[in-house]
């Protein structure tokens, strides 16, 4: 696949970028590898952190600029590509603030001596990331990793190599070393190969399971440790006694914020039938009071999906949801733009051999299930190949926090849409991956743990 920057508001080619080589793939794994070597990368960790604090300025000085190219490069609203270079800054200047502290030994009571903890940085790692938060995804592989000394080879997604170009240049800007971080504009066997390099110690993919599964596997091949965030089919939980009106609010900003592309957002809505009527009206109010536009304007609620193919990909998936037996409430077609825009769109009465119920869609639509009391709830939530987030809606909040505990998934938000933070773990169970980045989990899933023990003989 081509890296291309194409506007997906109007479907006009901005720019197309030249492949790397072998021989440039090879340059920059052997400059990696040195840096890792070097006492840049093993030395004290004071040396690594001025970068971080510098990107953090250089993206806060910069935000309109960046979030624009990330709207005008896979459709995001501006607001929000505003939101995500501001949270980029705050998790470079977070992990600047505290992976010293994450990093500093760790003493364990020991009868065999005086016992320690360090913490090492392990190598090159490859990371394989996806265009739905173009600069985000980079941040939560950068941050920590640079912070611990790992040097960092990425392979972003194919149609958003602007993102990747601008994010790759703040980095150097912010006094990173060459080696530090290096953007690839490479093929999937050209990943396979790096992967496979003795000199790449780590794997970090965030993506599709289908490529989950590839790289994982590559990975495992060679005896390497890897990362996977993978797909999502969370649910938003609405129970009996929930503020129907605010329930509905967020669940409608749940499910299309960033046009439904975002593997954390809300999927399946699971509602109790003695509010599940008033929810449904609600919810489809918010629905229809969308306004699809260009991304760039700052009244537009709904802008496009990132590309043509997404948007074919995700009218097949609503045509054979229907074609075997879910009803379509609200929305379900493409709309005649183009752009790459989609109604949004509510999916109720999906039975279990229904393929809808076990697919993510990654798009504005939403499914309704109507389930009798709170050990249903925890059945069909539960009874998914995915368990990334979720969020629960409910007035009593030890009610809510004794199904969280229930419900088999990486994340529970309770009376709040599933979100992220620099200092909370972000990761799922069962195909939604494994391994968390951000907090201090997520600086410590590439190092070596290294055990010391002063003999007490």
């Amino acid at each position: 696949m081509p890296y291309q920057t194409v506007n997906p508001f109007n479907n006009q080619l901005i720019n197309e970028y030249t492949p790397h080589t072998d021989q440039q793939v090879e340059q920059a794994l052997a400059k990696a590898d040195a840096l890792y070597h070097s006492g840049w990368a093993k030395g004290d960790i004071d040396q690594r952190l001025p970068v971080l604090h510098k990107l953090a300025d250089l993206m806060e000085s910069r935000v309109e600029e960046l979030a624009t190219i990330a709207s005008q490069e896979m459709g995001k609203l501006i607001a929000q590509s505003r939101g995500e270079v501001k949270l980029c800054a705050q998790i470079a200047r977070y992990y600047a603030d505290n992976a010293k502290k994450f990093l500093a030994p760790v003493r364990y009571e020991s009868s065999l001596g005086e016992a320690w903890v360090e913490h090492h940085p392990i190598g090159v790692l490859m990371a394989v990331e996806p265009w739905n938060f173009p600069f985000y995804q980079l941040m939560r592989v950068l941050a920590p990793n640079l912070a611990a000394g790992n040097p960092v080879l990425v392979k972003h997604a194919g149609i958003v190599p602007h993102c990747a170009q601008a994010f790759e240049q703040l980095v150097a800007e912010a006094g990173a070393p060459q080696g530090a971080y290096t953007n690839l504009f490479i093929s999937q066997q050209q990943v396979a190969n790096i992967i496979a390099d003795d000199r790449v110690q780590g794997v970090a993919l965030t993506g599709s399971e289908k490529a989950g599964s590839i790289v994982a596997s590559q990975a495992a091949k060679a005896l390497k440790k890897s990362t996977l965030e993978l797909g999502g089919n969370d649910v938003f939980v609405v129970l009996d006694d929930s503020d129907i009106a605010r329930a509905a609010k967020i669940g409608a900003q749940a499910r299309l914020s960033n046009a439904g592309q975002v593997c954390t957002a809300a999927k399946r809505f699971i509602v109790q039938e003695k509010v599940a009527e008033p929810f449904l009206q609600a919810f489809t109010e918010h629905f229809r009071a969308v306004k699809i536009g260009d991304p760039l304007d700052e009244t537009t609620t709904l802008g496009p999906l990132s590309s043509r193919e997404a948007l074919e990909g995700l009218a097949k998936q609503v045509d054979a949801a229907v074609q075997n037996g879910a009803k379509l409430h609200y929305g379900g077609k493409p709309i005649p733009h183009d752009g790459n825009f989609f109604e949004p769109t509510i999916l109720t009465h999906i039975s279990r051999d229904n393929p809808a119920y076990f697919e993510e869609f990654f798009g504005p639509v939403a499914q309704i299930y109507v389930v009798k009391d709170d050990d249903e709830i925890v059945k069909l939530a539960n009874d998914s190949h995915y368990g990334l987030g979720g969020a629960i809606f409910s007035t009593d909040i030890e009610r809510a926090k004794k199904l969280a505990s229930r419900i088999e998934t990486g994340m529970v938000y309770i009376n709040s849409l599933t979100d992220t933070a620099p200092e909370l773990p972000f990761g799922g169970v069962k195909r939604s991956g494994f391994g968390r980045e951000l907090s201090d989990l997520g600086i410590k899933e590439f190092v070596n743990q290294k055990l010391v023990v002063v003999s007490k003989g």
